[in-house]
């Protein structure tokens, strides 16, 4: 048996199952921009039908059906920012986010079909889809960015890990002119969900017609060692990022002849020394609104590049960029960006961080001091910790009041929210701490008030926090604070992050200060939930050793653990929906009765700005790379309003 997902509208749409009625799909009448239907006119142009293909993804506006023109102005940061673009047009991949960031959805792939064991990955393309040039998109294409270059070893020495699955890589092959399939050794259950991150985008990237021209297996021998000698490059893996780029370097966005999926191509290129990257519409865009107009509707982007942050949030504010969120989201600059609202004609637009927690506190549940690792282990005395904080205060003098008091896990706007994991022990107690750690046997003081061992020392654990989060070493001496008044000494150990990471490696930390990851992200960042991180999940490195080599390094964990390791593994696994959820329900259950981590409070809104003109852009919106902001709110529906 497989199961098989399509849908038709996008943003905001609901998931469509084989034989469910299906979405409303866009007039036959298509409609396009008035310089589109002037170029068909002349005959520059086949018809907007023809150039939209017989099955164009459907966009459900934001707000409401936009109209053509204008131009979208945002700041580029020096000359290393290739990223700011991918994250404003580079979202197109087989599948996309939806706008909650909570579920897949079809994007160049119209539906798909997942095999029961997770193996066989089967995908539906859009038939008489084009790239930016008017040539056929096919699975031609997709064989040739797999096979001829992301399963290469010349052109790629280590494919990355989303492609490789029982130690070996993927295989794909062409079923039809528009359909695909991928086949992997081993179960990979999570494939939709990587292939739907920016990361994902290699099996949509290259056109075969165009690129194939800098490959050997293709290309006439003479013209390419022609090629070679007048670029100045040694070889051909070379001369092929050169024109055709990658996902994540500036050579994507440095070539306008390169053909694209994107709903705006290259003008003036991202080079050394550029002042201003320029795009404009794609005229063979695939995807059209709910009432049949060619998206998109804003006619292109034009992108300063600016040195300085300072000078980014000032043009921002004088009312000289669009649409500025990058570079500029810090809560600090929320006072000023509303005082100047109505002088620059912006609204402010609130940008959601994906983190659960901005500071926590993750107890090494292995530490080296046995009697440290014990009272670790111990639940009422993390929770005594807990009690122990006053995180309303914390919140008000570090983060300037923009967040809430939490824990850990999926926040409450997130489908998986786990009440109980977020909100647990989060009120400021200082009796009930006090008396949970008489219970535990911390009853003996000193004449201090700190608090002893039955031995007669003093009760003293460290915590690492570095340097490069200012706002978690200030939190950290707060806490310290707080804890010293149940009886708890806590010393503070600020460093380089290099060191920071590389203590927890030899798991010489008794507690890390970190942000924690897994809000509005929890599906991609587990590493607080269960310990399956390498870096990051220092609750204890050991059990993450202990677990990736079966058992042969590291520390065997704690039964709870033990548990959510076993539900992770059918996790990842298994293809099917239904029962992903089911899994990764109980694994937040798990986590929220063991209570590991204790955090201060979930990040609130941070600033960016969007002319006030410009609609269609959500607020609040998701801040995420694994999304990415804002492209995955689709800027081919905003647009200007007269």
């Amino acid at each position: 048996m497989q199961t098989r997902r399509e849908i038709l509208g996008v943003t905001g749409a609901a998931l469509f199952v084989a034989g469910a009625p299906r979405a409303q799909t866009a007039s036959a009448g298509f409609k396009e921009a008035p310089a589109l239907a002037a170029r068909v006119q002349r005959g520059e142009l086949p018809p907007v039908a023809e150039r939209v293909g017989a099955e164009p993804m459907v966009v459900k506006p934001h707000e409401r059906v936009g109209r053509y023109g204008g131009t979208i102005r945002s700041a580029l940061r020096g000359g290393g920012d290739h990223n700011a673009i991918l994250r404003l047009v580079g979202n197109q991949g087989l599948v996309r986010w939806n706008l909650a960031m909570s579920e897949v959805e079809p994007c160049v792939a119209k539906a798909w079909t997942v095999s029961d064991d997770a193996r066989t990955y089967t995908f539906a393309l859009r038939r008489g889809m084009r790239w930016s040039d008017g040539a056929p998109f096919t699975a031609e294409d997709i064989l040739f960015s797999c096979n001829d270059l992301l399963l290469n070893s010349d052109f790629t020495p280590t494919p990355p890990a989303r492609y490789v699955n029982g130690g070996r890589p993927m295989q794909v092959e062409k079923l039809d002119e528009a359909t695909v399939r991928f086949t992997f050794a081993a179960p990979n259950g999570r494939f939709l969900q990587e292939l739907a991150t920016p990361l994902g985008q290699h099996p949509v990237l290259y056109q075969k017609a165009y690129c194939s021209q800098f490959h050997p297996a293709y290309a006439d021998p003479a013209k390419l060692q022609a090629l070679l000698q007048q670029s100045g490059l040694k070889d051909w893996t070379a001369l092929l990022r050169q024109r055709c780029g990658d996902i994540e370097i500036p050579a994507r966005w440095q070539n306008p002849g390169r053909p694209t999926l994107d709903p705006w191509t290259t003008v003036d290129p991202y080079t050394g020394g550029a002042t201003r990257v320029t795009l404009q519409r794609n005229p063979y865009f695939w995807q059209v609104d709910s009432a049949g107009n060619q998206l998109p509707y804003v006619d292109g982007l034009s992108l300063p590049v600016i040195s300085d942050i300072e000078t980014i949030l000032l043009r921002a504010m004088g009312g000289e960029l669009d649409l500025q969120l990058r570079h500029i989201i810090q809560v600090q600059n929320r006072p000023v960006m509303e005082e100047n609202k109505a002088r620059g004609r912006y609204e402010i637009v609130d940008l959601l961080s994906t983190q659960s927690n901005v500071c926590g506190l993750w107890f090494n549940q292995t530490a080296k001091d046995p009697r440290l690792r014990e009272l670790f282990r111990n639940k009422d005395f993390r929770i005594a910790v807990s009690d122990a904080l006053n995180r309303q205060e914390i919140i008000d003098s570090i983060y300037l009041g923009q967040a809430e008091p939490y824990q850990v896990g999926p926040v409450p706007q997130h489908p998986y929210y786990n009440e109980q994991l977020g909100t647990q022990y989060i009120a400021y107690d200082k009796a009930a701490a006090a008396r949970l750690l008489d219970g535990i046997g911390l009853t003996r003081k000193d004449g201090q008030g700190f608090r002893l061992w039955p031995d007669g020392k003093r009760v003293f654990f460290t915590a690492d926090v570095s340097v490069s989060a200012p706002d978690q070493v200030d939190a950290a001496n707060l806490i310290k604070r707080d804890l010293a008044a149940v009886g708890l000494e806590l010393g503070i150990n600020t460093m380089e992050r290099s060191l920071f990471y590389e203590r927890a490696q030899r798991n010489d930390h008794e507690i890390g200060i970190s942000s924690v990851s897994g809000g509005l992200d929890a599906l991609q960042e587990l590493r607080a939930i269960v310990a399956e991180h390498s870096l990051d999940s220092r609750q204890s490195l050991e059990w993450q050793k202990w677990f990736e080599s079966g058992g042969k390094l590291g520390e065997e964990p704690t039964e709870s653990m033990k548990r959510r390791f076993a539900l992770l593994t059918r996790w990842r696994e298994t293809g099917r929906p239904e029962e992903q959820a089911r899994l990764f329900r109980a694994m937040l259950q798990e986590a929220a009765d063991a209570f590991e981590i204790v955090g201060i409070g979930r990040p609130l809104g941070v600033p960016g700005i969007r002319a006030a003109r410009l609609r269609n852009v959500p607020s609040p919106m998701i801040d995420s790379w694994s999304y990415p902001t804002p492209g995955a709110t689709l800027l081919q529906q905003y647009f200007y309003a007269a």
